[in-house]
């Protein structure tokens, strides 16, 4: 491991850990609580305006194969406790038949045809709406990840448990720029993205990176 962290972590990523431990959440209580009330208001929204689309990507999933259509998995999120994340199905149910956690990446094989496009246009992320609402998640805020992944980045960046201030997002500054995450590089540039929104986040800069992303799925932009 330490072989590893010697390749991947440069100087200036190791003075950026340094700068880090100062890194905390700056956004008054006042406005946390604002923010969550515009969480449930715009999940329930969300879930009503595109229940028709749910209905729809329930069939054609259904249609193609016969299995299930939610997949749910294990997050790391908010205090750095676990919770059930929801998606649409977009790969094979055998995906990790072997138990061993592995990152979809381009060209993967185990998606099935619906699924990706359904991954490509970001549509398989409709269901976390129930985790925003439920307070798992919040509409903006760093992507949550698999416990496995978790602590193969913390054993090079420890700081990655300062995110664990902020709910988990479904939109996320790192995901606009850095786009999916298939290797380790990516997820300690990923961690680097998070940790700046985590200094730096507003309201406005929600409404922003929302705005910012949706205008890239429209026009047709490949995390």
């Amino acid at each position: 491991m330490n072989d590893t962290k010697l390749k991947l972590m440069s100087m200036s990523e190791a003075e950026m850990i340094k700068d880090n431990k100062k890194c905390r959440d700056m956004m008054s209580p006042a406005i946390n609580r604002i923010k969550r009330g515009l969480d449930i208001l715009g999940s329930i929204t969300g879930m009503i305006v595109f229940s028709p689309l749910f209905l729809l990507i329930y069939l054609v999933i259904k249609i193609e194969n016969g299995g299930k259509v939610i997949f749910s998995q294990e997050r790391i999120g908010y205090q750095g406790k676990p919770f059930i994340l929801y998606k649409f199905r977009s790969m094979k149910e055998s995906a990790e038949a072997d138990g061993k956690p592995a990152l979809c990446c381009q060209g993967d094989k185990r998606l099935t045809r619906v699924g990706r496009f359904l991954r490509e246009h970001h549509l398989d992320e409709l269901p976390q709406l129930w985790n925003v609402l439920k307070g798992d998640m919040s509409f903006v805020g760093p992507r949550p990840e698999r416990k496995y992944f978790v602590e193969q980045i913390k054993a090079i960046n420890p700081d990655y448990e300062l995110l664990y201030q902020l709910r988990p997002g479904l939109f996320s500054p790192a995901t606009l720029y850095n786009g999916y995450t298939d290797n380790m590089e990516k997820m300690l540039r990923r961690l680097r993205m998070d940790l700046d929104y985590l200094a730096h986040h507003t309201l406005w800069l929600d409404t922003k990176i929302i705005f910012l992303t949706v205008l890239s799925i429209l026009s047709g932009k490949k995390f």
